[in-house]
């Protein structure tokens, strides 16, 4: 797993979220339909969990890959990870 890489990807992820709550904004001021502004709302959301399960994702491997390399079972990182995504 490498760690810069996915921290690149989050940040462009995260970039276009701004750009996208910007634009709900500018919807907003210009009193756009509701439906215009449903929809934008509706991908920010989308893109706020890809950003959500990726980072999730990270916790797994390394939280199970700690404990694994540890001699320990994973299944309380598991547990952790499934109690994490409920948060989601």
């Amino acid at each position: 797993m490498n760690k810069e890489k996915i921290a690149r990807e989050l940040k462009n992820r995260l970039s276009r979220i701004e750009g996208q709550a910007r634009g709900v904004q500018r919807l907003i001021d210009e009193q756009a339909d509701c439906e215009k502004v449903l929809i934008q709302l509706a991908a920010m959301k989308a893109a706020v969990d890809q950003v959500g399960m990726k980072v999730l994702g990270c916790y797994m491997a390394e939280a199970v890959m700690a404990q694994m390399n540890n001699g320990e079972d994973p299944d309380s990182a598991i547990e952790n990870a499934i109690r994490l995504l409920g948060k989601l």
